[in-house]
């Protein structure tokens, strides 16, 4: 029994080895690449990274919170559509949003031409979307269902209740909503902000379509430009810090918090606005909507129709298509299993420790994809090292490289990063299994393994199947751990969309875009179903 306690320590372990090489670095000698980093690179990392972590924290938190009140608040044309219809954007990476965005209304897209025809003119005053500013809205659009999720359920339990609180007090309906309900939903919309601001700090393939440097992008270029791993890993042990800093503080700013929850509403409280005003939030709703989900999809599959009797290869798509199902499935499976005996030891065991541990083992989401690659990659470049010098000390024979260039690397890092994914649905199902069902099995004789195998496995199969769903998907849309870890020749699909979106190609990134897109719907309607039951 004492190997069950040690499980969630080592998994935390892992954790921390990673983050410990990373921090490590900042101690290490700097050479002439880490000091031109300084005086001509970093400046602009951090400028950049900070307007956009602004900018896009901005905007979804006007986006998620505005559409999230309207749904859950207000009565208008469309509103049970539209209520699980504006999940669906989280389906779409982010990076394939933006070359979608940049192939629509960069300068030589159809957009801009159109418009020069139609006008006549050079458009002078079309905005340029490679700018701040569009990387901004692109991820506005990926990111904002983080918020309206959030958002939506704190407004749910509110309902009209809270505006007529305030107008008891002698407020208006507006400033009701400033003063009453938005103040009550703080906590659910912290948490959805902290998220979108992780995705932010962590996302590569975006700001790569765009050009936009950003310390991902600077991560990656030190390592495979440069080839300065020591560069790499000093910009990544900067990240971290920002990260640290940013989750330090929002755990300061939750710990002031004091809510409490109420019953939900029901539709007869639902607000029923003037036939116009209920038009044009249909009309706003449906805007969104379009600009984050229908205009993504549809323009894929146009490319897609235009490409596929050139580009199409079947062998090499389901070459890329069979890489990254295979990935994905082992990345779910190994994460899940993890899991699984992690939140079975707290279970049998707790106590002050072992929060910690757990907790420590599940901050994993909150570290970028590329820190996780150089913090992994390090160690185990080592340890590879060691064991060729020991192979040929010991038996004179040369192994070459055992460990980089597998999927090992890539799965520790997979593991790293997503076990808070798979951690939350699985420990949600484990608190419904009563202790009274547990005993009666060691009653009966049933211990460790062949417990978990015969009691918890079948009742924890929901919450298994959706954090392994979600694991699959996350896995699927990895890209700078993929591109960073990923054994010689084996691309995925993330990886070609990658490679075209580089070159300009857009159509030739469609079909995979589109296979991306498709498979993260899974998850997203797996938990409609689970919310409609």
């Amino acid at each position: 029994m004492a190997g069950w306690r040690l499980i969630p320590f080592l998994a935390a372990l892992l954790v921390i080895i990673p983050v410990g090489v990373v921090m490590s670095s900042l101690l290490a000698p700097t050479g002439d690449i880490w000091e031109h980093l300084v005086e001509n690179t970093l400046p602009l990392l951090l400028k950049n990274t900070f307007w956009l972590a602004l900018g896009v924290l901005t905007g979804t938190g006007l986006l998620g919170v505005s559409l999230a009140w309207f749904t859950a608040v207000y009565e208008f044309p469309g509103r049970s559509f539209f209520t699980w219809a504006l999940l669906l954007p989280l389906a779409i990476p982010a990076y394939v949003t933006a070359f979608v965005a940049l192939g629509l209304f960069d300068f030589t897209g159809p957009i801009q031409t159109l418009l020069r025809a139609w006008l006549d003119s050079d458009l002078l005053w079309f905005p340029d979307i490679r700018s701040t500013g569009g990387v901004i809205i692109i991820m506005s659009l990926a990111f904002y269902p983080y918020v309206y999720l959030l958002a939506r359920n704190a407004f749910i339990s509110q309902g009209k209740r809270s505006l007529e609180v305030a107008q008891s007090l002698g407020h208006t309906q507006r400033a009701g909503f400033y003063k009453v309900a938005l103040p009550m939903a703080r906590p659910w919309i912290a948490g959805g902000l902290m998220l979108v601001l992780m995705e932010t700090l962590a996302d590569f393939g975006t700001v790569a379509v765009f050009n936009y440097d950003t310390f991902t992008t600077a991560i990656y270029k030190a390592w495979f430009s440069l080839f300065s791993l020591t560069a790499a890993s000093q910009l990544a042990s900067l990240l971290i810090l920002i990260v640290f800093v940013i989750v330090v503080l929002e755990q300061q700013f939750r710990s002031r918090m004091r809510y409490a929850e109420t019953r939900k509403s029901e539709r007869a409280n639902r607000i029923y606005p003037a036939k116009c005003y209920r038009w044009c939030i249909t009309g706003v709703i449906a805007a969104v909507w379009f600009l984050a989900f229908v205009l993504p999809v549809g323009q894929l599959l146009h490319w897609t129709m235009q490409s596929f009797a050139t580009d199409f290869d079947l062998n090499r798509y389901l070459e890329f298509l069979w890489h990254s199902v295979s990935l994905s499935g082992m990345a779910a499976l190994i994460t899940c299993c993890t899991v699984i005996m992690i939140v079975y030891a707290a279970r049998r065991f707790p106590g002050y420790a072992m929060q910690l541990a757990v907790r420590t083992a599940t901050i994993g989401y909150a570290l970028p994809g590329a820190v996780l690659a150089i913090g992994i990659f390090i160690p185990l470049s080592w340890l590879d090292a060691r064991l060729s010098d020991l192979a040929s000390a010991l038996f004179e024979v040369e192994t070459g490289l055992l460990i980089q260039g597998t999927f090992l690397i890539m799965l520790l890092a997979y593991l790293i990063r997503f076990m808070a994914v798979s951690h939350y649905p699985i420990n949600g199902a484990m608190q419904r299994v009563t202790p009274s069902i547990e005993e009666a099995a060691m009653c009966m004789g049933l211990h460790g393994w062949v417990m978990i195998r015969k009691i918890h496995i079948p009742m924890l199969k929901s919450g298994i199947f959706t954090g392994a769903s979600l694991v699959f998907v996350d896995v699927m849309k990895e890209m700078p751990i993929t591109l960073m870890t990923r054994p010689f020749g084996w691309d995925t699909l993330a990886v070609r969309i990658f490679e075209m979106t580089s070159e300009g190609e857009w159509e030739q990134a469609a079909l995979p875009a589109l296979t991306l897109v498709l498979a993260g719907l899974i998850p997203i309607l797996f938990f409609m179903r689970q919310t409609e039951h």
